[in-house]
């Protein structure tokens, strides 16, 4: 087990290189920030130079791979580290040197147990792409194929554990002292970082992950997942197929090349509600480094290493959120977040429907263009901490996908309005899930000897609609033994005191400004 000085010397380390980027700088001044951490910051920005702009991107990108990977988990909550350095982390870019090609090699056949020769006629030995956890090189097949073929960094497995284990450390500490904190759950959020991180490091995952989607978007006319090589895949090398296309963040080259814009930006938001509300599986990472357009127009996702999953209960929740945002009944809405406990009881439904108004009604009949997505996302903050609402891990990917889509589909057409975009495909999905009809085939397709059992009719009515309890159970956090702990087992009063206080400072600046919200 890591001791707790080496979990507090990388806390500082890391600390110090947030310093230098400008990004405890903001956090000093903050009125939460307790005097004695704001001495502590103070102390770890001497000597450096610091740009004006806090630059939370390239300082986690300084730190490693890990922090790259955490910076883009925080990127979901800008109720914790502030909505400027969420909008700052959506922009990390994934990016590093590239390994050196023997390395890679070896990585190659080791894993699949067959010399390269064997498995391609050619590889490319540059990298068409080098991120964190895994390069990609192009390749061809024995047989003459076109592919991608995915290799993981020799040693991440180990590195991307180390930082976790510290990362889950102070996190324990963060929330145990109560408060803020506690509300905001960070080691509910480290739990579900180690979760998709280590599926993202079992590239079989990611190609488990990329032919379910597929199967869920099969009937889908325009949307398309790379087929996978199963014999040239294993848990570090995911070999799939090439894909020839236009990036999507390349808006002139889009033009030129004949496509319509418009219908590009409502096509994928429309496939990413399929995804999220439909099948409850979503691709998680539509940034637009991972969306390409083809000739056609068809538009191609690829890195599948982090992908979403939503009950069906949250789907019917979700979707009549959606729904009654765009339509303006608030007072459903407030209904559905007392159903699914995402509100204590103790609060008054009235009240909350009426702050959600307070949100949602500037923002109904305006394109993107004409609305402040940080005024909106401060609102929306605001009711979370004034309702005593927790933090849902269960939605913290699907909030991040939405921001990724919307940018996408603004970026390529700044008019587009994503409620009158969004509000018919979700209507037309709540008549068909929850209208007589559906409800009637579902019953009889579950099980058709049970219509004339009146209490098994009952039971999957109520298993069908909106109940309490809606929210999935919480991931299980990482065990951790607290210093003050340790302090009843002889650890001396001084001791524990210097040491608390370095914590709290190392563990603010190590997950970039927890305190912030």
């Amino acid at each position: 087990m890591t001791s707790a000085r080496t979990h507090m010397f990388r806390l500082l380390k890391w600390g110090r290189t947030l310093a230098k980027h400008g990004a405890l700088r903001d956090l000093e001044k903050h009125k939460a920030t307790p005097p004695q951490v704001r001495r502590l910051f103070r102390f770890a920005r001497l000597g450096t130079i610091q740009p004006k702009t806090p630059n939370y991107s390239a300082a986690l990108q300084a730190i490693g791979p890990a922090a790259i990977k955490l910076g883009q988990t925080l990127a979901t909550r800008p109720d914790i580290i502030g909505v400027e350095a969420a909008r700052d982390l959506l922009q990390l870019q994934d990016n590093l040197p590239p390994v050196a090609f023997d390395k890679i090699r070896d990585e190659i056949e080791a894993s699949l147990g067959k010399s390269v020769e064997e498995l391609y006629s050619h590889i490319d030995p540059d990298p068409v792409g080098a991120a964190s956890i895994a390069q990609v090189h192009r390749a061809t097949t024995i047989e003459g194929k076109d592919v991608a073929v995915k290799v993981l960094r020799p040693g991440i497995i180990k590195k991307f554990n180390q930082d976790i284990e510290t990362y889950e450390w102070a996190a324990a500490h963060l929330e145990a002292m109560g408060g803020e904190a506690k509300r905001l759950r960070p080691a509910a959020v480290i739990a579900n970082f180690r979760r998709w991180t280590m599926r993202e490091l079992d590239l079989r995952r990611e190609a488990a992950s990329a032919s379910e989607l597929a199967e869920h978007m099969a009937n889908v006319d325009q949307f398309e997942i790379p087929a996978i090589d199963w014999d040239r895949t294993s848990g570090r090398v995911l070999t799939l197929d090439w894909v020839d296309g236009v990036k999507i963040s390349k808006r002139d080259a889009l033009i030129a090349a004949g496509h319509d814009l418009d219908d590009v930006a409502n096509r994928l938001v429309r496939t990413f509600l399929k995804q999220a509300i439909e099948a409850g599986y979503f691709h998680a990472d539509m940034h637009q480094g991972n969306l390409f357009v083809k000739a056609d127009g068809t538009i191609v996702a690829i890195d599948f290493g982090i992908m979403g999953r939503i009950n069906k209960k949250a789907r019917f929740w979700l979707a009549e959120i959606l729904y009654g945002l765009t339509t303006g009944n608030y007072k459903r809405v407030a209904e559905i977040h007392f159903e699914a406990q995402y509100v204590p009881d103790h609060h008054s439904m009235e009240d909350f429907a009426t702050a959600l108004r307070a949100v949602g009604e500037p923002m109904r009949g305006k394109p993107v263009s004409e609305l402040s997505v940080g005024d909106m996302l401060d609102g929306l903050f605001a009711i979370t901490r004034d309702f005593d609402m927790e933090t849902q891990p269960h939605l913290l990917l699907l909030q991040k996908t939405m921001v990724m889509v919307e940018g996408i589909a603004t970026d390529l057409n700044p008019l587009i309005n994503m409620w009158d975009t969004s509000g018919p495909y979700v209507k037309e999905w709540i008549r068909g899930e929850l209208g007589p009809e559906a409800a009637i085939a579902d019953r009889i397709n579950d099980d058709v000897g049970t219509l004339m059992m009146l209490p098994d009719i009952v039971r999957r009515l109520d298993a069908q609609l909106p109940r309490k309890g809606g929210a999935p159970p919480a991931l299980p956090v990482a065990e951790v033994e607290l210093m003050w702990e340790k302090r009843k087992k002889g650890a001396g009063v001084g001791f524990w005191r210097y040491t608390l206080t370095a914590v709290i400072a190392a563990v603010i600046g190590a997950s970039v400004v927890w305190w912030w919200g």
